[in-house]
């Protein structure tokens, strides 16, 4: 609490009450209520990069859909990475039921948000936009999937880890060219869609997006939405391609599943393994399935 503190005093808020975001995993996420009554959003980023990243994306994605605004940002000093102050927006997380219409609408606004160019594959940091080595998507898939092999060996059963290594090499051969670069939320999911009513409100939470392939941006999608409710799979795919061609989705799918929860393993393992069994767990059993084991 003594962080959101400093960022009260630093931006000069006149502040009525405070109230604490729990369902932020990676950043310090707070509601306020402001002395005027207006409610804003105060996120205190788990490391700089993130705050430069999702300052950039916000200010990129203004007026092409609905994202908080950046009402101001604290750049942060030697105890604290600094924060944005972010409009509210009037919705609620669309962790109900998703019928036909609102799969259509979320379809579309995630074509949208692949519809923004990049410079190049990469993402933002403190002196500008740093491209990917040699501007190649599948060499940087690749290399952070070798950078976590190390640290998931140490969690995973023998067995289960083999299994996955052999696996992923077969699949990433045959994986078709990617797109973009255009804009990828990375953690494109309910909790980070805003509804009011049947209506998407907003998209939240750009604290990991970048310049990449659309292709990576669809794990979620499938295990948050479709795979909860198959109806909605059409009419996203729908909405999806009124405004854009979408890859071959099945085709990259079982790709990301298993690069998904190899980052996922070690994820708990920098946060903690303890406080994150659960999700540590959900994800060995994703890699079980993957690979048949």
């Amino acid at each position: 609490m003594s962080s959101i503190r400093t960022v009260i005093e630093k931006l000069k808020l006149n502040v009525r009450s405070i109230e604490d975001v729990p369902e932020s995993f990676s950043s310090e996420v707070y509601k306020l209520t402001l002395a005027s009554g207006e409610n804003v959003y105060v996120k205190i980023p788990f490391n700089k990069d993130k705050l430069y990243r999702e300052f950039q994306i916000l200010e990129t994605l203004k007026g092409v859909i609905p994202v908080p605004k950046v009402l101001d940002i604290w750049y942060g000093d030697e105890s604290t990475v600094g924060a944005l102050l972010l409009s509210a927006i009037q919705g609620v997380p669309c962790t109900g039921d998703i019928d036909e219409k609102l799969a259509y609408q979320i379809g579309m606004y995630h074509a949208m948000l692949h519809e923004v160019k990049t410079p190049g594959y990469g993402y933002h940091v403190s002196d500008g936009y740093k491209l990917l080595d040699q501007n190649n998507w599948r060499l940087y898939i690749k290399s952070n999937f070798d950078n976590w092999k190390e640290p998931c060996k140490e969690i995973l059963d023998s067995e289960l880890f083999e299994r996955c290594i052999v696996y992923f090499d077969e699949i990433l051969s045959a994986l078709p060219d990617p797109d973009g670069p255009g804009i990828v939320h990375m953690d494109f999911r309910p909790g980070n869609i805003l509804v009011n009513g049947n209506e998407v409100a907003g998209i939240i939470d750009f604290e990991s997006a970048r310049g990449g392939s659309s292709e990576i941006d669809f794990t979620k999608v499938n295990r948050d939405i479709w795979e909860v409710n198959p109806r909605t799979k059409i009419p996203f795919i729908e909405g999806y391609q009124s405004i854009r061609p979408m890859l071959a989705v099945e085709q990259v799918l079982p790709f990301y599943d298993i690069y998904d929860a190899f980052n996922a393993v070690v994820w708990c393992k920098k946060r903690g393994i303890e406080k994150n069994q659960t999700f540590l767990q959900e994800n060995i059993q994703i890699l079980r399935k993957s690979v048949g084991y």
